[in-house]
């Protein structure tokens, strides 16, 4: 008989190469910066400040797969990493703005606050799963995100914070995207990689 299929992991790969932005595309206002040392640097632009959200999404999609990144911002500030979201923020920038549109609302967001007034702490699963007894701290940050088409599970800092078994209404597969949510706040993110999942090859016992 043909053994049930396990979920298998490739290698962990970077998303981000900490030289270029290759492979994203900026959405919005905000200014999108490498950084000599390899940090991802997202803010506005003084001279012309962001209207609405800025995101800078992957150009590639993704279906099932662990995520690993680190991630710093200001005090007060807000940010976020979007997955499956095939909107690509479309009504989270400019003329179209829609706040039951934006990304939280078509896939599914991974809130990332320090001290923002907000009843969703950093490592929730935004308007879904608030995180529980979230460990945020006022420097560098790990955040994971364990994406499958039955669950979603959050780490932050190595702690499991939130979990949802996702809406059976929204899309299975997107793209990853990092926010810079308002004009007030700097977000930073490094050492970016991903894990896709793949279905094994069925076996015979």
């Amino acid at each position: 008989m043909l053994a049930a299929s396990l979920a298998t992991a490739s290698d962990w790969i970077p998303l981000f190469d900490g030289k270029t932005l290759e492979g994203w595309e900026v959405i919005g206002e905000g200014v999108w910066t490498v950084m000599s040392d390899g940090t991802l640097l997202g803010q506005c632009d003084p001279r012309k400040p962001c209207l609405h959200q800025s995101w800078l999404y992957t150009k590639k999609e993704f279906g099932e797969f662990d995520l690993y990144l680190e991630f710093w911002t200001r005090l007060g500030g807000n940010s976020g990493v979007s997955i499956r979201d095939t909107s690509r923020a479309r009504w989270a920038v400019g003329t179209e703005w829609d706040p039951n549109r934006t990304p939280s609302h078509i896939g599914y967001e991974i809130q990332i606050s320090n001290g923002y007034p907000d009843r969703y702490p950093t490592g929730s699963i935004y308007l879904l799963a608030p995180a529980k007894d979230p460990d945020m701290r006022n420097d560098w940050n790990t955040l994971e995100i364990e994406s499958r088409f039955d669950r979603i599970r959050v780490k932050l800092n190595g702690k499991l914070v939130a979990e949802h078994p996702g809406l059976p209404d929204r899309p299975k597969v997107g793209p990853i995207g990092l926010q810079l949510h308002d004009r007030n706040s700097i977000v930073m993110f490094r050492n970016i990689r991903i894990r896709e999942i793949t279905p094994a090859s069925p076996s015979r016992d």
